[in-house]
């Protein structure tokens, strides 16, 4: 399962540029643990294992040859997930394979609005600003289904 977690992350151009962009991914695990006076400490560390129910945090970083031209990062939601939140705001989803983009509130599934477990992709948006820094990261939150 840890495999298909960092697999699915690819990069869009969104100008006709060919540029190399290097992908990283990792995820770690949130556990949360008792202190010795009794307080609940969250914790977030390498994954290793999961189990049902477990929060993840999946980091995907980018580097590239400053650009001046953006373009955007897209990730799989692997089935074995169900998306939670994410670290941008500018953040498009899809609950259709990809087909479609949009903000979450704005999608609909079988006449109804998607919700969080609905979506099957994120793209992230890469401005020229960000581009010419040469490196940028995504996170986003997901639960172990």
């Amino acid at each position: 399962m840890f495999a298909a977690l960092v697999a699915g992350v690819f990069c869009t151009p969104l100008a006709a540029q060919n540029v190399a962009i290097s992908l990283q991914s990792a995820v770690f695990v949130e556990r949360l643990g008792h202190t010795g006076d009794g307080r609940v400490q969250r914790r977030i560390e390498p994954a290793k294992t999961f189990r049902h129910g477990d929060r993840v945090i999946l980091m995907i970083e980018w580097t590239a040859p400053p650009s001046q031209s953006g373009f955007a990062v897209t990730s799989a939601i692997p089935s074995t997930i169900s998306y939670e939140d994410t670290s941008q705001d500018s953040v498009q989803v899809s609950v259709d394979g990809g087909r479609h983009w949009g903000l979450l509130g704005g999608l609909r599934i079988d006449g109804r609005q998607a919700t969080p477990e609905d979506v099957t992709h994120l793209r992230w948006p890469v401005s020229p600003g960000e581009a010419r820094r040469g490196s940028g990261r995504m996170t986003y939150s997901a639960i172990v289904r």
